[in-house]
C-alpha cells in the first residue's frame, strides 16, 4: 500500500536553532524526514554540527548570516535562540514549524506518540474564532461544533496565522518560578485547542510553534537578545506580543493548546535570572504598552503594521530604557531585510505553485 503524502510536504520548512549535534532528530524521523529543515547554528561558526543521515536540510551559521544580510545582520541575535528567526526570513515556503533541540516526541494519555507537526498543520488549516468565544473550544475539531448561542454570522471564523503548542515534563517557567518550584513537572495533558480572543495578549513560547509565513512572517521577529544585549529569554514573547496586536488589527487568528512535545531539560534558573532580570521589571510597562497599542487603518500589510509598531515602541518604550530605541531600529532593519530576501510577488508565485 502506498504511504500517504505528508501534509504540506512541499509548503513547510522546519526551523531549528542549535549549538550542538542534532541527535534528537532520530526520534522525530518518522514525522520530520519528509520535510525540509533549516538549521540556524548559533555560537562558534567554526564548530561542525552533525545532522543524522537522511534529512534534507540547509545549515546557516553566523558567517552565512553576515554574508547574506551584510550590515543588516545586526538585527539577528547572537548567542541566543532568537537567531532562529533568520530561518524564517530565508525560507521560501508558506508555513514554518520551529522546535528546540531539547524537545522530544511526547505521548498522549493512551501511550501513542504525538505527531506535533501534523497537529500544528491541522490548527493552521482550520479557521480561528477570536471574535466570540466557543465554550467547546475549537469548533472545527472532530466531535466539536459551535454551541447554542454562537452567532451564525461569525461561524466562518478568520484565517489562522499562528499555532502555539505546549510542553509536557519541563514547563516554560520564568526564573523566579523555576527557583521556587525546582521539581515541578507538567503531567497534565489537556486535549484542547483554543483561539486566543481578540484583545487578549499571551506569552508566546518559540520551542513548539508553527505559523503561516505569508500571513504573519514579517512580524515574527525575535528581537535583539543575547550577546551584547541587556536582556534574554524575551525573544519569543516579544514576537508574540507584536504578532497578536497585528493579527487582531488585520483580522487573523492565533491558536494555543495541542500539540504537546516532551521538553526534556530545564535550563539553569540562575543563568535565566541574569538574562530575565531587566525584563521582569520592564514587562510591567511593556504589557500595558501592547494592550493600548492601536494601529491606524492605513496599516493594511504586516510590514506597514510592524514599522508603525516600531515607531510606537521608540516613542513610548524608549522612555523606559535606551535598549528599546535600539530594538525599534532593529525592527525596521528586520523588515527591510525581510523585503530584500522576499521581494513582492514572490509569495504570490508561491501561492500559485510557480516558485
Amino acid at each position: 500500500m502506498a504511504t500517504p503524502t505528508p501534509l504540506l510536504k512541499d509548503e513547510l520548512d522546519i526551523v531549528i536553532p542549535t549549538i550542538r549535534n542534532l541527535d534528537f532528530l532520530e526520534m522525530w524521523r518518522p514525522f520530520f524526514e519528509p520535510y525540509h529543515l533549516i538549521i540556524v547554528q548559533d555560537g562558534d561558526p567554526s564548530k561542525t554540527i552533525k545532522v543524522p543521515d537522511g534529512f534534507d536540510y540547509e545549515l546557516y551559521n553566523r558567517n552565512d548570516i553576515n554574508r547574506i544580510l551584510g550590515p543588516k545582520a545586526s538585527c539577528i541575535s547572537f548567542k541566543d535562540s532568537a537567531c532562529r528567526c533568520f530561518g524564517y526570513m530565508v525560507s521560501k515556503k508558506k508555513y514554518i514549524f520551529t522546535i528546540d533541540d531539547d524537545c522530544f516526541v511526547a505521548k498522549d494519555p493512551s501511550g501513542k506518540q504525538i505527531n506535533a507537526l501534523e497537529q500544528h498543520i491541522q490548527n493552521l488549516l482550520c479557521p480561528s474564532t477570536p471574535l466570540f468565544f466557543n465554550t467547546l473550544y475549537d469548533p472545527f475539531r472532530d466531535g466539536a461544533d459551535f454551541v447554542r448561542g454562537y452567532p451564525f454570522s461569525l461561524r466562518a471564523g478568520v484565517p489562522t496565522a499562528v499555532s502555539h503548542g505546549l510542553w509536557l515534563n519541563i514547563p516554560d517557567y520564568d526564573a523566579p518560578t523555576q527557583l521556587v518550584k525546582p521539581m515541578e513537572r507538567n503531567t497534565r495533558f489537556v486535549d484542547a485547542v483554543l483561539t486566543i480572543p481578540k484583545g487578549t495578549l499571551f506569552p508566546m513560547c518559540g520551542m513548539n510553534l508553527a505559523f503561516d509565513r505569508e500571513l504573519i512572517g514579517p512580524a515574527m521577529y525575535f528581537g535583539l537578545m543575547g550577546d551584547g544585549q541587556p536582556i534574554g529569554r524575551y525573544d519569543d514573547m516579544w514576537a508574540g506580543w507584536c504578532i497578536k496586536v497585528i493579527c487582531d488589527h488585520l483580522g487573523l487568528g492565533v491558536k494555543t493548546g495541542l500539540p504537546y512535545i516532551w521538553h526534556s531539560k530545564a535550563s539553569n534558573p540562575f543563568v535565566n535570572l541574569r538574562k530575565e532580570y531587566k525584563g521582569i521589571f520592564w514587562q510591567e510597562e511593556i504589557i500595558p504598552f501592547f494592550q493600548a497599542a492601536i494601529l491606524p487603518k492605513e496599516c493594511t500589510s504586516v510590514q506597514k503594521c510592524y514599522v508603525e509598531l516600531s515607531k510606537q515602541v521608540k516613542e513610548k518604550l524608549g522612555k523606559v530604557d535606551p535598549y528599546f530605541d535600539k530594538l525599534a531600529d532593529a525592527m525596521v532593519t528586520w523588515v527591510e531585510a525581510w523585503d530584500e530576501l522576499n521581494p513582492a510577488g514572490a509569495s504570490a508565485k508561491l501561492a500559485n505553485g510557480k516558485a
